[in-house]
């Protein structure tokens, strides 16, 4: 399953890992301020650093909580009589399916239901607050997710399910209507036509958990990070701001409804869901100053590992010169894959800033 995301650092994972190692050696406390979609705190993780994971989107809630939080495969032992009724028990198959394959097979066959994603995302749908449908998803995939989804908060309301199955199961899906969404990037909005993968059946598929026996040494939070900084104590912090305007709750904001499991009123042509309570001033080049600011000064860390984009709404010498009020700066420099739409002209590749700040 591929995960379209602005900024995503699945592609320089390395680089960044190798200069945190240089800074503090694994068995140290790091902080992912902004962790997206959690490829740095789940590499953190699998070398031995003790790590707290925060973002304000729910999504990444969930998915850090995936990433990070298991210790034992899940067992989804309260619901046998879901999975039971879906899932039959097949005597043929050579090697028997885990309670976590199995669910994921019995929420792959719950029926499709003319439901709230079908309605507001489909071109089947009749949306509440426009005229013309929207073509998220296919009609069929729209259904399959109201289905589904349905389900998950019913067995979870329902105390079938615990609160980091639930987070696992809401993972899951996301990663599988994200796969199929008819979007040349973001849920900004989307394409005319099926296109692509938009066109193929929506199939959850169980992740490859990450089972370590390293109970109590992470954490995962969600709240702004000039909000929650001064409550966290660690040996480093990376943070992965946004880089442009583009805010992350408007341009997933499918994503977070997933997450959420709400219906909120989707506005306008795109569908957006209410989200200026996910504003990032980071995304406002006259707030991120202050922003950086706050949270150099209220963590009590002594090292931060800051990602930026050559494209982004500071320069590097404006961000070397802010930085440079809190103590010692280094900055590194390496090629990064451009986040872009299918139809984008731009260049492949950008420069990407590693900054390392050591405070007075």
């Amino acid at each position: 399953m591929g995960i379209r995301y602005i900024g995503a650092k699945t592609q320089v994972i390395g680089e960044i890992i190798k200069e945190i190692i240089k800074i503090v050696p694994p068995g140290s406390h790091v902080t992912d301020l902004m962790c997206g979609t959690c490829s740095i705190s789940t590499a953190l993780r699998m070398i031995g650093y003790n790590v707290t994971a925060n973002d304000v989107m729910t999504y990444s809630y969930h998915h850090a909580r995936q990433a990070l939080l298991f210790t034992r495969p899940p067992s989804f032992e309260n619901a046998r009589d879901f999975i039971d009724a879906f899932c039959p028990k097949e005597s043929k198959k050579l090697f028997p399916l885990s309670p976590y394959e199995q669910m994921i097979e019995a929420l792959n066959r719950v029926p499709s239901e003319d439901g709230y994603f079908w309605r507001e995302f489909s071109l089947g749908g009749y949306p509440k607050n426009t005229e013309k449908p929207r073509n998220y998803f296919s009609p069929e995939n729209a259904k399959k997710i109201d289905g589904i989804r349905r389900l998950v908060r019913q067995l979870h309301g329902e105390n079938k399910i615990n609160g980091l199955e639930h987070s696992l199961l809401l993972h899951d899906l996301i990663l599988a209507a994200n796969d199929i969404a008819n979007i040349a990037g973001t849920y900004g909005h989307y394409m005319a036509k099926l296109t692509g993968r938009a066109k193929d059946k929506i199939i959850i598929k169980p992740s490859t958990l990450l089972i370590i026996d390293d109970e109590g040494k992470h954490t995962v939070l969600q709240d702004y990070a000039e909000t929650i900084s001064s409550k966290i104590t660690c040996d480093l912090c990376y943070i992965d701001p946004p880089y442009m305007k583009r805010q992350y709750a408007a341009n997933y904001h499918i994503l977070e409804t997933l997450a959420r499991e709400d219906e909120p009123e989707a506005i306008g042509v795109s569908g957006l869901r209410p989200w200026r309570d996910q504003y990032s001033n980071f995304c406002t080049k006259t707030r991120i100053r202050d922003s950086f600011r706050k949270i150099f000064s209220s963590m009590n860390c002594p090292h931060f590992l800051v990602s930026y984009s050559e494209d982004g709404l500071l320069s590097l010498r404006e961000l070397e010169e802010l930085f440079s009020e809190f103590g010692n700066v280094k900055t590194m420099f390496f090629p990064h894959k451009r986040f872009k739409s299918n139809t984008s002209q731009l260049t492949p590749y950008l420069k990407e800033y590693l900054i390392q700040l050591k405070i007075r």
